[in-house]
């Protein structure tokens, strides 16, 4: 590693600790906040399950926890970082007052970054009076699994700090894409949710069930996606017959500007997916389990093979 860097981290939840768990595996101090002392309780489990996972042995993984310090005191977390990375709940409100918080504690010149999934970066940042440190990293889940973070510049980001936050990125192994507008998703959520507003809206219209939808994409098009891109796949069939397609199937597509009634349903009705046990299918705890051991091993394959 050509630098070593004092990384902030703040939030040890699910996106939290991949966070942590992967800059501090690259050899930098990682100062990890959160408000719950529970979640500060259980991080060192979780982050030493997760490297277990990847296959790191005990000895690196003794070295990673020891380069990982946690606390509820926020302004002690970030007073001496150069990047600070949030990963609060998705709630603009907190996050906005929350990094009106870590500026007054940061160094001026600490890169300060959200990872939200899908909230416009000038929603959270625009408080702020050193506007042009900052920017959104956002990391998908699980985020220590994952090599994509996209790199979100509103119209004040610095060009130095995109730049600086892409080189960090790249250092520890992961794939940094910029996002040159900040609009709501992003990039990748806006694909992802339109095609979980159609497969939402087919279930929905009775033309197939859940496990019809998730197999289909499964047994198809999901296959090749990790080598061939959509609009590289629209390039190899052509653009004319891409047209052709779409002049024959985009108006019946579902474009309703609000979340589905099903969906709504679902969840007034409290089935809440994994976490409830039913959502669009049900779940058994074996089930649950089945499931994060496939993602998590496809994960680790993807890698190896890809790298």
């Amino acid at each position: 590693m050509a630098q070593s860097f004092i990384i902030a981290v703040l939030g040890a939840g699910l996106m939290g600790h991949g966070i942590a768990l992967t800059f501090a595996r690259a050899g930098h101090k990682v100062n990890v906040f959160d408000a719950f002392q529970a979640s500060l309780d259980t991080l060192p489990e979780r982050v030493s399950k997760s490297l277990g996972a990847m296959g790191v042995k005990d000895a690196e993984i003794a070295e990673v926890q020891g380069r990982i310090t946690a606390g509820k005191e926020m302004s002690t977390c970030v007073r001496e970082a150069d990047f600070v990375f949030e990963a609060a709940p998705e709630k603009p409100e907190l996050k906005r007052a929350l990094f009106q918080d870590v500026e007054q504690h940061t160094p001026t010149n600490a890169i300060l970054a959200s990872n939200t999934s899908v909230i416009p970066i000038t929603t959270i940042m625009a408080d702020l009076k050193h506007q042009g440190r900052a920017l959104g990293t956002h990391w998908w889940n699980p985020p220590h699994l994952i090599p994509l973070v996209e790199v979100i510049k509103t119209q004040w980001t610095d060009v130095a700090t995109i730049q600086k936050t892409i080189e960090l990125l790249t250092s520890v192994g992961k794939t940094p894409v910029r996002v040159e507008k900040d609009v709501a998703g992003f990039i990748g959520n806006r694909l992802q949710h339109a095609m979980w507003r159609e497969a939402i809206y087919l279930v929905e219209s009775g033309v197939c069930t859940a496990e019809a939808v998730d197999k289909v994409v499964n047994a198809s098009f999901g296959r090749r996606l990790s080598v061939l891109g959509p609009l590289a796949n629209a390039d190899l069939v052509g653009t004319d017959l891409t047209l052709d397609i779409h002049e024959n199937v985009l108006a019946d597509l579902d474009n309703r500007p609000a979340p589905s009634p099903y969906l709504r349903d679902l969840v007034e009705t409290g089935k809440l997916g994994m976490k409830s046990g039913e959502g669009f299918m049900s779940w058994t705890q074996e089930d649950m389990e089945d499931v994060r051991t496939r993602v998590a091993t496809h994960l680790r394959k993807l890698e190896t093979i890809l790298t």
